[in-house]
């Protein structure tokens, strides 16, 4: 059985050494076999991502015509990529570079190709490249998505609530099976998370769009680095720092999400206690147990009466991020 504390560990798994703070950096960064993916403006260089020693190995590999040029400085463990004066010509570079490896089966976190593409975003607003949404942990690059919790206010349940909880199918490629919050995706690159919401709700679980778009509700953000497992995504040690938009949306009664688009083979309206034996048990998805935490302390089921590690937990649900993008307080839209 897992507490609450060690399902965040399992979800915030990067180590909290401040890899790259210090004099210190480029021996962190050797300690966890990373470079740090730069990028260079006016200012200077700053990091937008942490590359495994694997990936930087086979990066040399490619032929400049597919790659470009890559600047590496094996010292400070540092790579320089894709600086090209548009965001289109960067994006049909990272396009190629992911195309290649996906063609020889280099690794095989691409087995899970979406053909969906990600933003990658600058320190001042400005979108530096799109790239399919499997390939992203092979840069280590900002990850976004929504979360959606839809619940049943119920009296006579504990803590009168009951939540609408999906099981993944069980051929999903990534965390198959497994329990998930009622409604979840990743933002495309140019979408609004409240309009992701309202496309996720539809695809997975029927949701009509004029009751999600009048009851969703923005609860904020959580963050937080998780490290892959070979298991449930496919290939391990791949760090994805990821921020997800969270929304609670209160069904009536005689509402019930359906699945529709594949990736959802059942919903259960679960009550608390039904839960909080699920999350023990580690049937959620690892980030969506993270989400469900979440919901716990904004409706006042996880106190710090009743949870020793809650200072913790809040803590690192809200992770103070390494690198640029609309999770960061000071960051603009250009």
């Amino acid at each position: 059985m897992k507490s609450n504390i060690e399902l965040i560990d399992v979800v915030d798994k990067f180590p909290y050494s401040e890899v790259a703070a210090g004099n210190a950096a480029e021996a962190e960064l050797a300690q966890h076999g990373l470079w740090s993916l730069l990028w260079e403006d006016e200012q200077g260089r700053y990091p937008i991502g942490y590359m495994l020693d694997r990936v930087v190995r086979e990066l040399e590999q490619v032929p400049v015509s597919v790659r470009g040029d890559v600047g590496l400085n094996r010292t400070d463990r540092t790579v320089l990529l894709f600086q090209l004066p548009t965001e289109q010509e960067r994006s049909r570079v990272v396009a190629a570079l992911a195309d290649h490896w996906r063609n020889k089966g280099t690794f095989k976190l691409l087995r899970g190709w979406r053909d969906e593409v990600w933003p990658v975003y600058s320190r001042t607003g400005e979108l530096l490249f799109s790239m399919e949404r499997a390939a992203m942990g092979l840069l280590g690059t900002m990850r976004y998505g929504v979360h959606l919790t839809a619940y049943v206010v119920d009296a006579a349940a504990p803590h009168g609530l009951k939540l609408w909880v999906p099981k993944r199918a069980t051929d999903k490629s990534t965390f198959p099976g497994m329990l998930d919050n009622t409604v979840a995706g990743g933002l495309m690159t140019g979408e609004d998370p409240f309009e992701c919401v309202i496309r996720e709700a539809d695809e997975e679980a029927s949701l009509p769009d004029h009751l999600v778009r009048r009851q969703a509700r923005c609860v904020g953000t959580v963050t937080y680095m998780y490290i892959t497992d070979e298991k449930q995504v496919g290939e391990g040690g791949f760090v994805y720092p990821e921020c997800q938009w969270v929304y609670d949306l209160e069904l009536p009664a005689d509402v019930t999400p359906q699945p529709k688009d594949g990736e959802v083979e059942e919903f259960y309206l679960c009550d608390i206690d039904e839960v909080k034996e699920a999350l023990a048990q580690g049937k959620f998805k690892h980030n969506c147990a993270l989400v469900v935490l979440d919901f716990f302390i904004r409706h006042g089921i996880l106190t710090e009466d009743n949870e020793a590690e809650f200072a913790a937990i809040r803590r690192r649900m809200h992770r103070e991020l390494p690198f640029p993008g609309p999770h960061q307080t000071n960051w603009h839209p250009a």
